[in-house]
Parts: C-alpha cells; structure tokens; sequence
C-alpha cells in the first residue's frame, strides 16, 4: 500500500535537527562577558551583605603622605653649632639625599651605611668620627635597649632607612644638648 501525503510529512518531520553550528570567537566573548557580569554582580552584593556590620571610619587625606615622583634636592638644614652634631647632621643630610644601604659602607649605587655617612662626613678626622659613632650608639640604645651591639648592625638590621636616618637626626639632637 502506498505511503499518502501525510504519512510522508511526518516521517519527514521526525527526522533528527541538524547540529548546531559553533559560535564565533566573538560570540563566545559575549556570553563569557555576560556570564562574568552576573558572577561579579552577585560577588559584589555578597561581599555587601558580608561586610555591613563593620564600622570603618573614613579616611583624611591629609594623613595620606604625599611626595614628589621625582626627588628634589633639598637644601642642607641649618648646622648646628658643635662639631658632632654638625656632623652627625650632615650624615643625616647625606643619607636622605644620597640614599641608604645595608652591608657595605657604600654600595655601588653610592649609598651609604649610617656609620659609612658619619666616616665620609667626619673628612678623615677618625676622633671626631668616633665620638659620632658613640653618641649615634647612645642613641641607638635609649631607644632600643642595651642589645644593639654596634651602629653597623643597627643599621642592617633594617629593611629602609626610615629608622637609621631617624636615629641620626635624633644622635644630632643628643650631641648638640651635650655640647658635642
């Protein structure tokens, strides 16, 4: 018996669909795009709900330090008046300019060492050298106790020179109030 015309039709509709043709890179972009805006999205809210019972306080612009991306000479401070701290001023001066280091009294940038800054400055004079390097000590010690055993490991016990330029600027201090 032959097929009729419907019997045909619906053979001819259950028939598998074709495949489905590959997205292009740039559609695949889009969906990866949108699917990582509902993932951030939904990231964002969380940490949302996760953090509104912390307090935070906001911040004052003028407690963030700014500095010039480009350094500037300054000029030297006004010396003071005994030789010690003088020196020990021009050291300090000399650091902050010149640049800091640790494990050599000069690196091959020319940097210096706190005690390599107070050995250029002092200008071959070895007495007026020792008597810095002994007040720096001294100052070392009132404020980190009696366990620091010299200025040269001070100075690299420390990561920056933030600290040991500190203590010269203090050490210049200490020696102008004694008279040094």
């Amino acid at each position: 018996m032959p097929q009729t015309r419907p019997a045909l039709e619906q053979a001819a509709t259950t028939a598998p669909p074709a495949p489905p043709t590959a997205l292009s890179l740039d559609e695949r972009m889009v969906f990866v795009n949108a699917a990582m805006s509902m993932r951030l999205d939904e990231a964002k809210v969380a940490y949302e709900v996760n953090t509104a019972h912390i307090d935070t306080e906001p911040v004052d612009l003028g407690d963030v330090v700014t500095v010039p991306l480009t350094p500037t000479l300054q000029p030297p401070p006004t010396p003071y008046p005994t030789p010690v701290a003088a020196l020990l001023q021009r050291a300090h001066h000399r650091l902050l300019t010149g640049g800091w280091c640790t494990g050599a009294l000069v690196d091959e940038d020319g940097a210096h060492c706190m005690l390599g800054a107070i050995r250029i400055e002092a200008r071959s004079d070895s007495g007026l050298e020792a008597d810095a390097a002994a007040v720096v000590l001294d100052a070392i010690r009132r404020k980190f106790g009696d366990g620091v055993d010299s200025v040269p490991s001070f100075n690299d016990a420390h990561r920056s020179g933030r600290v040991p330029m500190r203590i010269l600027d203090q050490a210049a201090d200490l020696a102008n109030a004694r008279g040094l």
